[in-house]
């Protein structure tokens, strides 16, 4: 059956010709077939110029768009890409680290493959499919990887239960995908930056473990030694095991999830600290945070959940972040650090950064901007793609 084919508007195709990867529907003047959600579709100019060929979606994103020249259908697309991201990986040492064997293989657009994450985990790829194109692809993707790894792959896991498209009648039931004969299941334990993690892919959240705060952990880890530390919205305690990997005198953990807060436990025991020197609080961070008594802490990490997940909550997440940031800033010591993100797409650097102004004002304190922070290598943002900037964050300095 050959491909629809998406006409677009007179002047709309100026977006797709500077090799943006998305069509947007706005931007459709007409259908020629009957995709369904998840089809391979070709995409030309109102001219009939062709342009690209990407996945068929319904919603205000129509087109997820794989190739610009290149057929998607043809043999070798799909090990091209994903050994295009490997090499992206090598070109900055992720693959051949000996102190870390866990990063994000594929970053979705940032690698041409928009709705694809892959993350690494010392021979296991985790992956996720956030469109039905990408879910219905999961073989292809898996003998890619296949192709690519050779025998250092020992498994793949699809967890796209919770990210790709619920209403598309989808089977959506998480589990492997491939299983090497000399594959042990349980107890996975990773190495990032010499710092050992137990990884859950099948019950943590994303795909067990946050491989973007990689580079933001080894600075906290640069600034702890003999500093008093909060770690508030800690997962699996990653910046709690950093900061007493560099000298801190201290460091308290809170999550409200209680799995996590005992994977956190796990993973400082991993890593052989002392238990006294480390307590974690299974309680709500803004509400811990309200009851910390100022100047109990000289270095703060500030890491929430996204709080926009859509433009219509832009407003609301703001508020949050700004009364989040005033109440860490308020609390912490003279002198003290405060290492605050947001991991909301939709939020973009100058509004967090306004958020985080607000708060300070409001505290009456000074503060130094003293670092802006980012995602790391692995989760590259495609030029062509300047939404694909999700995580930002600052380290501050108040007096």
């Amino acid at each position: 059956m050959s491909q629809a084919r998406i006409y677009l508007k007179p002047h709309r195709d100026g977006s797709v010709r500077r090799f943006h990867p998305w069509v947007f529907s706005g931007a459709i003047a007409n259908v020629i077939g009957k995709p369904a959600e998840g089809d391979l579709v070709a995409v030309y100019s109102a001219e009939g110029d062709f342009l690209a060929s990407g996945h068929w979606q319904i919603g205000s994103i129509a087109v997820r768009i794989l190739s610009f020249e290149g057929d998607p259908e043809a043999p070798g697309f799909w090990a091209d890409a994903i050994q295009a991201a490997y090499d992206a990986r090598t070109a900055v040492g992720l693959t051949s680290s000996r102190r870390t064997n866990c990063y994000r293989l594929v970053h979705g657009e940032g690698d041409g493959l928009p709705g694809l994450i892959v993350d690494w985990y010392d021979g296991v790829a985790v992956l996720q499919a956030h469109s039905v194109g990408m879910f219905r692809a999961r073989t292809r993707i898996c003998e890619a990887l296949m192709e690519v790894y050779g025998k250092k792959l020992k498994a793949v896991y699809d967890k796209s239960s919770g990210t790709a498209p619920f209403k598309a009648g989808l089977d959506l039931v998480d589990g492997y995908l491939f299983r090497a004969p000399d594959y042990v299941e349980g107890g996975h334990v990773v190495s990032e930056n010499g710092h050992k993690f137990l990884v859950d892919w099948a019950e943590g959240q994303k795909t067990g473990f946050f491989l973007d705060q990689r580079e933001n952990r080894a600075l906290v880890e640069r600034f702890s030694k003999g500093r008093n530390v909060l770690n508030l919205f800690c997962y699996t305690g990653g910046f709690s095991v950093y900061a007493l990997g560099g000298g801190a005198m201290r460091v308290d953990s809170v999550d409200s999830s209680a799995k996590a807060i005992a994977f956190a436990g796990k993973n400082l025991e991993l890593n052989g600290f002392d238990a006294s020197v480390h307590q974690e609080y299974c309680m709500d961070a803004k509400e811990f945070l309200s009851s910390v008594d100022p100047g109990r802490y000289d270095l703060m990490i500030v890491d929430p959940p996204a709080f926009a997940k859509h433009r219509g909550s832009l407003d609301k997440a703001l508020r949050a972040y700004q009364r989040l940031n005033a109440a860490a800033i308020e609390a912490v010591a003279p002198g003290g650090l405060v290492f605050t993100f947001s991991c909301s797409q939709v939020v973009d650097r100058q509004a967090f950064l306004e958020a985080v102004f607000s708060a300070s004002a409001q505290t009456g304190r000074r503060v130094r901007i003293m670092d802006r922070l980012n995602q790391p290598q692995d989760h590259a943002v495609n030029i062509y793609h300047p939404e694909g900037e999700y995580l930002k964050g600052l380290l501050l300095y108040v007096e």
